[in-house]
């Protein structure tokens, strides 16, 4: 019973460290798109008190779960309240909970087109060491 629960114990530490490096790289995200980055509470039903990034990247609006916990580090990103308009267009609260397929795919090819962009305009980038 120890051993299951040291890792449990493991686990939950492990768990929390990447909620919050998770919470890090959305508040930088967040930063990089200040024109249209905001809070918002979400909308949808069940979700009451929850609150989501909203941000647009490559055309599209993205947007994830952001934790109470964590919303001292989104102090520099707006609230907007679900009837306002704002940058991010209107708050249907339609993206999942989870990243969805979809936004996988859009965040990769908008990864991807920022790398070209990178590569065309001659913006020198470091080769990879090893195999």
């Amino acid at each position: 019973m120890t051993r299951w629960q040291l890792h449990a114990d493991s686990y939950a530490q492990e768990s929390g460290r990447l909620s919050r490096e998770r919470a890090h790289l959305l508040a930088w995200l967040a930063a990089l798109h200040p024109a249209s980055a905001v809070i918002t509470p979400a909308v949808r039903a069940g979700h009451h008190g929850s609150l989501r990034l909203r941000l647009m990247a490559g055309g599209q609006q993205l947007s994830w779960a952001v934790r109470p916990d964590d919303l001292a580090l989104f102090e520099h990103v707006p609230f907007a309240e679900p009837a306002m308009e704002h940058p991010v267009g209107p708050c249907t609260d339609e993206h999942p909970e989870e990243p969805g397929a979809d936004r996988d795919a859009h965040i990769r090819r908008h990864t991807h087109l920022l790398a070209l962009e990178g590569t065309l305009l001659g913006v020198p980038t470091r080769r990879r060491v090893g195999p």
